[in-house]
């Protein structure tokens, strides 16, 4: 049997985060990967020469002296990984014919708006004024030293929606402020206003895409672990946690391997790892409390190979709205699909003139894709490629309005479901950012790393916010479980 001081269940962003920090402190660390590729969410995908991103398109925070330029400085990722800086106007929100544009750095998005708005110029600068304050809530943004790694509970209570309406009642540029919530899903009764200030915050700090794809962060997070004498093995499907006493003993695989750990992190969905764990191992209040957790909304993505030299470059995102309420994540009518998109053409090595791909992606219930959710990949039936493919020419109508002439420079596109989102990147029902985060019982959406079983940890997205930069201080807030959170930083800050 193998046996390793950690196991690490998953190799997302945040599984390969803790492994790279855990392997570099002299930890045997070993990461297991049921899928034969690594990243998670990282992950790209080659169609007709053209890679696609799975989940990340685009970060902020990867300015010079940043915080994600720390971290990044950190793992060693600085100088390895090719990226791209977007336009000063990086994000263009669309509202049929009205455009208007999210622009780098605090005073200049507010000057950028305020263009538009001038009545709304004051209260402008008091919404980047406050989203950049709350920023400074949160200990781990700012790597500084602190006392709890964790924000005061108040600060998690407050909803992004009633924060909004707060700066401004003027319900057009309520909407715009919140037109990049297809990045968290926002559900005004619930998202908390922590998640749409760290994201916004850091875009607004400096946006970047990753040109040839993001699974080179995986690429490299792996190198470097195998460098500190880790193990990073693919093709490894945990299936149960076999116990000694109280404590997890060794992880049992579906090929029948066994591999034995003094400490197991899981990387993977919550409701995932409780699966793995017999029923009489875990209190039965926690068990069901984990499982009825609301997950967030998936996605519909058409991925589209271009014509060569058919469709300009946008170094820029495009969030259209069809109607004027852009807080459509849970409630859109089926009958009305889409009621919005997001338009990226991914940054690449061919040309900055003219884009290769382009990716647009819109909400989908996995309700509506339910009927096959037994089937697996390639083996779902013609029907459902006929859904894929009726859904895909009605999300091109509706880009059409904004891109006349579009259809005339696509080769081929391909099609993504919540069921695609599912077994690709293991989450339940496909959720895009996994537990559906709720201000009015913020602590029972929290997920802490540390579990009732003494030695398993959880990290990603669902322990405490999503995205890059988001799983990246989950990993940090699991691997304070086994390091000292200040030394941590210490040791971030004099790599960076």
């Amino acid at each position: 049997m193998n046996k390793y001081d950690i196991i690490v269940i998953g190799s997302g962003l945040g599984g390969l985060i803790c492994a790279y920090i855990l392997s570099k402190e002299g930890y045997n660390v070993c990461v297991i990967e049921k899928h034969n590729k690594i990243g998670g969410c990282l992950q790209t995908f080659v169609r007709d020469g053209c890679i696609f991103d799975t989940g990340v398109h685009y970060v902020g925070g990867l300015d010079y002296g940043k915080n994600l330029y720390q971290y990044f400085k950190y793992f060693d990722l600085t100088g390895k990984i090719n990226i791209r800086k977007m336009d000063n106007n990086f994000d263009h929100i669309c509202f049929n014919d009205n455009e208007y544009f999210f622009s780098f750095g605090h005073d200049n998005f507010a000057d950028t708006l305020a263009k538009k708005f001038p009545s709304e110029r004051k209260n402008l600068f008091n919404y980047v004024k406050q989203i950049k304050e709350m920023s400074l809530e949160f200990p781990l943004y700012n790597l500084r030293e602190i006392k709890s790694p964790i924000m005061e509970k108040h600060l998690y209570r407050k909803k992004a929606y009633d924060f909004i309406q707060s700066v401004t009642s003027n319900q057009q540029l309520q909407n715009i402020l919140a037109g990049t919530n297809i990045l968290y899903a926002g559900v005004p009764s619930k998202t908390p206003l922590y998640v749409h200030a760290l994201i916004n915050n850091s875009n607004i700090e400096g946006s970047w895409r990753f040109v040839g794809g993001s699974e080179q962060i995986a690429y490299f997070l792996t190198g470097s672990i195998r460098k500190h004498g880790g193990t990073v093995l693919t093709n490894k499907e945990a299936k149960k946690f076999i116990f000694k006493n109280r404590a997890i003993q060794y992880i049992q695989m579906a090929s029948g391997e066994k591999s034995e750990a003094k400490k197991f992190i899981s990387a993977i969905h919550p409701v995932r790892t409780l699966e793995m764990i017999e029923k009489n191992r875990i209190r039965e209040a926690y068990r069901s409390r984990i499982n009825s957790l609301e997950n967030s909304i998936s996605m519909f993505a058409l991925n589209i190979v271009l014509k060569e030299n058919s469709f300009a470059y946008m170094n820029y995102n495009i969030y259209y709205y069809a109607q004027d309420d852009v807080w459509v994540a849970g409630s859109y009518n089926e009958k009305k699909w889409p009621q919005s998109y997001t338009l990226i053409t991914p940054a690449t090595t061919k040309s900055e003139k003219f884009a290769d791909c382009m990716t647009i992606l819109t909400y989908m219930k996995f309700d509506e894709v339910r009927e096959w959710e037994n089937t697996t990949v390639g083996k779902r039936g013609n029907e459902y490629l006929e859904f894929k493919q009726k859904k895909a020419e009605k999300l091109l109508d509706i880009v059409e309005q904004r891109f006349p002439g579009l259809r005339k420079c696509i080769k081929s596109y391909y099609t993504s479901t919540p069921l695609t989102f599912r077994d690709y990147t293991g989450t339940k029902n496909g959720a895009i950012y996994g537990i559906q985060k709720d201000s009015n019982d913020i602590m029972k959406t929290l997920i802490l790393p540390k579990t009732k079983i003494p030695n398993l940890y959880l990290t990603g997205q669902n322990t405490n916010l999503h995205g890059v930069l988001g799983v990246t201080i989950s990993a940090i807030l699991t691997c304070a479980e086994f390091i000292d959170i200040n030394y941590l930083i210490k040791k971030i800050q004099s790599d960076s």
